[in-house]
């Protein structure tokens, strides 16, 4: 089975910096990790390739520091990585972001599963995933929490805010995971090393099937035009009366003068 896993590196802090000048995240020089629920995508395309043999590729888009992301995936087990990074790519939405994985999934070539995290912790729009199947034209089922394939048949259980759907497709097909599909491994000592002695092919906006026009800042119909801090609430007051019914009645004034009643 040919599994391919899309990571992404997020910053490792609440103090996210933004470009003045574009309205983007600075990446350079801020403390970074593997988004965690691309954890749980690695930590599931390793027990499919336990189960059914076959192989692991990782690949992320992202600047040159993003390598540290795609070792750690290696170390926990996976056989190989990608990365897609090049100036052309900066300030990329999400649809310009899934045209560039997708066409780097297409330079892969073959694959049976695509695996990703539910969504990133420092975007949450849960878009990116969709958008690739999309221009793969495969199947998709998103926030899966129990997954079983057999025959080329998959069936997965999708969590929603009402409990779960049972679904079934055939491969390929792109599944994006929540947290409680699997407990990701640690690495080990030998995933270790092999990750540090690993090189990661890096593949430019020139190695890839993409028109310049449709990826970045220049592809991306959804741009940050403001960003500014909103005004802090006013506290509200606490109304304290030994008895029930005063402060019931001292509410209700202050809810007539202020015409809320």
């Amino acid at each position: 089975m040919e599994i391919i896993v899309c990571v992404k590196q997020v910053p490792d802090t609440t103090e996210v910096k933004i470009d003045p000048q574009t309205n983007t995240l600075i990446r350079q020089g801020v403390p970074s990790i593997v988004n965690p629920f691309d954890k749980n995508a690695v930590e599931e395309a390793l027990q499919l390739k336990a189960k059914h043999g076959g192989k692991v590729t990782v690949i992320s888009m992202g600047p040159p520091q993003a390598k540290d992301a795609l070792k750690e995936c290696i170390a926990l087990g996976a056989d190989e990585a990608i990365l897609l990074s090049d100036r052309a790519f900066g300030g990329a939405d999400t649809l310009a972001t899934s045209r560039t994985l997708a066409a780097g999934i297409k330079k892969i070539g073959n694959f049976d599963v695509i695996i990703c995290g539910k969504q990133a912790i420092d975007g949450d729009t849960a878009q990116v995933g969709p958008e690739i199947a999309e221009h793969l034209d495969i199947s998709q089922i998103t926030y899966v929490s129990k997954l079983e394939i057999t025959d080329g048949v998959v069936r997965a259980e999708r969590e929603h805010e009402e409990g779960y759907e049972v679904i079934e497709t055939t491969l390929p097909v792109l599944l994006s995971v929540v947290k409680s599909i699997n407990e990701p491994r640690y690495p080990s000592i030998k995933g270790t090393m092999k990750a540090n002695r690993k090189e990661i092919p890096v593949w430019t906006a020139a190695d890839v099937d993409v028109n310049p026009e449709h990826i970045g800042l220049k592809g991306s119909p959804t741009q940050v035009r403001r960003i500014f801090t909103p005004e802090q609430r006013v506290q509200g007051e606490i109304i304290q009366e030994e008895n029930a019914r005063t402060a019931v009645n001292r509410l209700l004034t202050k809810l007539n003068q202020a015409k809320i009643i």
